[in-house]
């Protein structure tokens, strides 16, 4: 668009909504780290001031980034990738270490996080190489290239001991089922937490024989059971029959196995489930080389992915996870109670928020956040704060702001008509939904502990400044699209 036009197709819904919600997590930050007799909220002294310095910074950097020609994001995406990769980089050899993380790039009394910054990045190099236009997810070349950009920085991040913000770059794996990445690999994603949370959480639970435990035989058995529907729903008529060997001959030897071990001579059923396994494997081998069907070799591999993820599972749990990142699964599944070491934080939040009932107490008069019960409450724990000071009801009203925003920025999306300008839209709506659910889920004791800010309202210049950037570049985008 030529000139200044682009202002009129400018969505000022968004920008809307963004102005209450930044507002409101001032507000909220003010509630958090307030101390009875210390001075104004402007004083940049205290973190409510520094905040509003942050804010007035990122009004100043979103209204740069609208005044810049759109077409620059897609022409620097790989530039930009490439020196913030270099930044993630050069953060692991940051002699500077804060809570045992070298994230943070420290800049005098300044510190910023580059792994904030790395997400639109990654964004926009993945709306640059799948807007090309002989992109095919089918081609594996494209798709290995694909996995590659979101993985390179999850590995470096995952090397400066920030697992949290790594796992956020799972979120772009929604994007790819966007564009057309097969259901098969969501559903192997899915498997593969289910088996993780059941292996772990009943693999101490021993059956009658104490021998086998209850999370191996339930896993055991949910692999030969989903096999056997894979088969049935993607090898067309010739699967019915497999699919009914494998359910009855397959499913019943795991069954009869665990019995037989438990009532009558224990015996390790390992050795036997693996040769479940491979004799399950074999089969759908024979069948893909019969029937010339490439769906038996992919359910052959989703089985033996299953197998080799699950007996891997224990050893990652207790070799390779750190210590404080064990126990808050730990505690989280039920296996511990822990309400003085890792449920500490999760408990003193959910008594903020219950004490805060439907109306809450109103601002500035949270008794557990006064008194400083709730660690990191004006960061990753900041809506505990929301729920003391502003009750179920003001609980409800930000979430009900988070909820218009996806489904305008969703909105949004659909209606580009480049696909650059779509995919890097989904991947800043698949960011902020990752952002919202963990943060919400981990403050109220629904999934672990891994601290993510929750956009918006966390302390932090970082933060605030990377989902400002994510967003309003966007809406450059998208003011610019063609009609």
């Amino acid at each position: 668009m030529k000139g200044n036009k682009w202002w009129k197709t400018l969505d000022w819904w968004t920008i809307g909504i963004y102005l209450v919600l930044i507002m409101l997590g001032w507000l909220s930050v003010c509630g958090a780290s307030y101390d009875y007799g210390e001075p104004n909220f402007f004083d940049i002294s205290t973190r409510a001031g520094k905040q509003i310095m942050w804010i007035g910074c990122s009004l100043g950097l979103g209204f740069v980034l609208l005044m810049l020609d759109s077409r620059l994001y897609d022409t620097y995406a790989y530039p930009i990738y490439g020196i913030m990769m270099f930044l993630l980089l050069a953060t692991i050899f940051n002699p500077h270490e804060i809570k045992g993380s070298r994230s943070w790039i420290v800049l005098g009394p300044v510190s910023i996080q580059p792994a904030e910054f790395a997400k639109f990045a990654t964004a926009l190099a993945l709306g640059k190489f799948m807007g090309e236009y002989t992109y095919s997810m089918q081609r594996m070349r494209d798709m290995l290239i694909t996995l590659g950009i979101i993985l390179l920085p999850m590995a470096l991040i995952v090397m400066q001991r920030e697992t949290g913000s790594a796992l956020v770059y799972l979120s772009f794996f929604l994007v790819l089922y966007r564009e057309g990445m097969t259901g098969t690999v969501l559903f192997s994603g899915i498997c593969a937490v289910v088996f993780f949370i059941v292996g772990i959480r009943f693999g101490e639970d021993m059956l009658p024989d104490e021998l086998t435990s209850w999370g191996e035989f339930c896993v055991s058995l949910l692999i030969v059971l989903l096999t056997a529907l894979l088969v049935q729903l993607y090898c067309r008529e010739s699967g019915k029959r497999p699919a009914l060997y494998i359910f009855s001959i397959g499913g019943g030897t795991v069954l009869l196995s665990v019995l037989f071990s438990c009532y009558v001579i224990p015996f390790n059923v390992t050795f036997l489930l693996i040769s479940i396994y491979a004799a399950l494997i074999a089969y759908l081998i024979i069948l893909f080389l019969r029937e010339r069907l490439k769906n038996y070799l992919f359910i052959s591999a989703f089985v033996f992915g299953s197998a080799v993820f699950f007996f891997s599972t224990d050893y990652v749990f207790n070799h390779v996870l750190e210590p404080h990142q064990k126990i808050r699964i730990e505690v989280l599944l039920g296996m511990k109670d822990d309400p003085a070491g890792a449920g500490y934080n999760v408990n003193q939040s959910k008594i903020a928020i219950g004490s805060g009932g439907l109306f809450g107490k109103g601002f500035l008069n949270g008794t557990q956040t006064k008194l400083k019960y709730v660690p990191e409450q004006d960061t990753d724990f900041i809506f505990c704060t929301v729920g003391e000071e502003q009750g179920f009801f003001g609980s409800a009203g930000v979430l009900l702001l988070f909820m218009a925003l996806i489904l305008r920025l969703l909105a949004l999306a659909e209606r580009q008509t480049t696909r650059f300008g779509r995919v890097y839209g989904y991947c800043v709506v698949s960011i902020f939904f990752f952002h919202l659910f963990i943060n919400i889920g981990m403050v109220l004791g629904l999934t672990p502990v891994i601290g993510i800010p929750l956009p918006f309202f966390s302390y932090g210049g970082s933060s605030l400044w990377g989902f400002t950037i994510l967003l309003f570049v966007f809406l450059r985008i998208d003011a610019a699209r063609e009609w």
